[in-house]
This record gives C-alpha cells, structure tokens and sequence, in this order.
C-alpha cells in the first residue's frame, strides 16, 4: 500500500492584531495633535446664520484677532499670542499683501468687543492695501 501524500490546507485567516495596535496608536497620535491644529488667539464669536464663504483650500488666511478688550492679534510668526499695535497690524499686513495679493484676510472679533475696535481695524488694513476683508462668525444653534 502506498502512502498518499496529504496536502495542507491554506490558513486563509489575516492576523488583524497588529493594524489594531497600529490603529490605536494614530488615534492617540491624532487626539494629541488636534488641538494644536487651531491657532490663534480665543475669542467669543458672536453668532448667525450667515452662509460659509468659499475658500481656497491651498491657500493660508491672514486672522486678525480682536478680543473683548480690543486687543489686536495677527496669527503669523512665532509671537501669536502677543497683542500687536494697531500701526504694527497695518505695518505687517501691508508688507504681507504686497507680497501676497490674493492672500483672503478675515478679522475674528469677540462678540463683547466694541464696535469701533472693529471699524478701526478695518480701516487699517484698508489704509495697508487691502481690499476685501471677511468676518468670522460661528453658525447659530438650532
């Protein structure tokens, strides 16, 4: 009698332990990481239903902060969360839209702060050459 080979059957099973471990830590990597993907300075946006402008996704936006006090902020360099003067504003604004015309340019004002801050702002930045300036606003709750 001659011995019949036996052929082994395929393991068709995939080990997913090791995307799971690999899983878990891009979560912990992304929780940590999230919050320090928002910039700037934290204000009290006032609310309304106002439709969300079309941004350009490559480009990078210039924030001018106003917080309740009126203390101006501008979201670029190193010293974010040092107020700025409203000449110093004009000054590094002007010198950032000569070399980037098309760069968007938005103000996020505090819902306490005073309404001239605002018009004062924008008449610096008008004053540095900017043309369109857009407020930001967070949608209202239903």
């Amino acid at each position: 009698m001659a011995k019949q080979k036996q052929r082994r059957r395929p393991i068709s099973e995939i080990n997913v332990v090791p995307y799971i471990d690999v899983m878990m830590v891009l979560l912990i990597v992304f929780m940590v990481a999230a919050p320090l993907l928002t910039q700037g300075v934290q204000v009290d946006l006032p609310k309304t239903n106002a439709k969300p402008m079309q941004m350009p996704e490559d480009e990078e936006v210039l924030i001018i902060s106003i917080k309740a006090d009126g203390s101006y902020y501008l979201n670029i360099g190193d010293k974010q969360e040092e107020p700025v003067t409203l000449e110093r504003l004009g000054e590094q604004v002007g010198k950032i839209i000569r070399a980037q015309p098309q760069r968007p340019v938005m103000i996020k004002g505090d819902k306490q702060v005073i309404y001239g801050a605002v018009v004062t702002a924008m008449a610096s930045l008008q004053e540095s050459g900017v043309d369109n300036v857009g407020l930001i606003t967070d949608p209202k709750e239903l």
